[in-house]
C-alpha cells in the first residue's frame, strides 16, 4: 500500500498517553478554512454540536442532526493534517440504546474519516461507552454540564456546589474512565472538583469552565476569537476581537461600492492591447 502524501496525525491513543504530561490544546472547528488555521496549533479538534448555536442560530444544541455533524466533520477533515479530530454524536443519536449508538458512531467514522466520537453522559452512558470501545469506536466522554440536557437540568449553570451534585460528577467521571473512553470533557464544574477529578481518573480531562489543573483545555473557537457575541460565558476569554474588525471591513466595502470606488481598474479585466 502506498504511503506517498500521507501525513501522520495525532491519534486518540496519543491523546490518552498525554495524561499528566504537557496540557492538551483543543478547540472546536466546523469548516475547512478554520480547521486549516487551527490544525498546526492544536492536538485535538472537536466538531462540536455547538455548531447548532454558533453557525445555525439555534438556542440550544438539541436540534442538531446527524447530517449536520457529518457534513461539518467532512469539511474539517479536509483541512486537517496534524490534529486528532473528534465528532459529536448529536442529541437522539445514542441515548436510545447502545446498538443505536454504535450504528450512528460507525456512520460518522465511515463518512467523515474522523478519529472518534464524543457523547455526553456519565454512569447512565457507561455501558454504551464500553460497548462502543469494545467494537473499535474511540469515545471522548463528556461530564459535568451537558448542553444536550439543558431542557431537563435548568439551563446553563456551574455544577458541583452541593455535595450531592459533586458526588454524582465524581461517579460519572469514574464510570466513563472505567468504560474505556480515551479522554473526557469536564464542563461547567467548580474548580476544586475538576482538579480532584483530574487527579483521580486515569484518562485525560479536558476542561471548559473547569480548572487549569485539567490535562487540557477546550473552547468554542468562535468564542475564543470574539466572533460569537450573543452571550459570553464566564469561562470564555476573547483572545481576539474579530467581530468588530469584520464589521468595520464590511462597512468600508459598502462605502466603496456606494461611492463606485470599488472595483478600481486594477480589480477589473481589460481588453488585450
Amino acid at each position: 500500500m502506498s504511503t506517498v502524501g500521507q501525513t501522520k496525525r495525532i491519534t486518540t491513543a496519543t491523546i490518552e498517553a498525554m495524561k499528566g504530561t504537557r496540557p492538551i490544546v483543543s478547540l472546536t472547528a466546523y469548516t475547512t478554512p478554520i480547521a486549516r488555521l487551527l490544525d498546526p496549533h492544536c492536538d485535538l479538534l472537536l466538531v462540536g454540536d455547538s455548531l447548532g448555536m454558533v453557525l445555525y442560530g439555534m438556542e440550544t444544541t438539541v436540534g442538531v442532526t446527524m447530517e449536520m455533524m457529518i457534513a461539518h466533520g467532512q469539511a474539517v477533515m479536509r483541512g486537517v493534517k496534524h490534529a486528532c479530530v473528534i465528532v459529536d454524536l448529536p442529541f437522539g443519536a445514542y441515548q436510545e440504546s447502545k446498538e443505536q449508538a454504535f450504528r450512528n458512531a460507525a456512520r460518522i467514522l465511515k463518512e467523515t474519516g474522523c478519529d472518534g466520537v464524543k457523547l455526553e453522559g456519565g454512569e447512565e452512558m457507561a455501558e454504551t461507552v464500553s460497548f462502543l470501545t469494545a467494537r473499535g469506536v474511540p469515545v471522548f466522554g463528556h461530564i459535568g454540564l451537558m448542553p444536550q440536557l439543558v431542557n431537563t437540568t435548568g439551563g446553563y449553570r456551574s455544577l458541583g456546589r452541593s455535595e450531592k451534585e459533586a458526588d454524582k460528577i465524581r461517579r460519572d467521571a469514574r464510570a466513563i474512565a472505567e468504560a474505556g473512553a480515551f479522554a473526557m470533557v469536564v464542563e461547567g464544574t467548580i474548580e476544586p472538583l475538576a482538579r480532584e477529578i483530574t487527579a483521580a481518573v486515569s484518562i485525560p480531562t479536558i476542561g471548559i469552565g473547569a480548572s487549569a489543573a485539567c490535562d487540557g483545555q477546550i473552547l468554542v473557537s468562535d468564542d475564543m476569537l470574539g466572533l460569537f457575541n450573543d452571550f459570553k460565558p464566564r469561562f470564555v476569554k476573547h483572545f481576539a476581537e474579530l467581530a468588530p474588525a469584520i464589521s468595520k471591513a464590511v462597512e468600508a466595502y459598502a462605502d466603496e461600492v456606494k461611492a463606485r470606488s470599488f472595483p478600481a481598474l486594477e480589480h477589473t479585466f481589460q481588453p488585450k492591447k
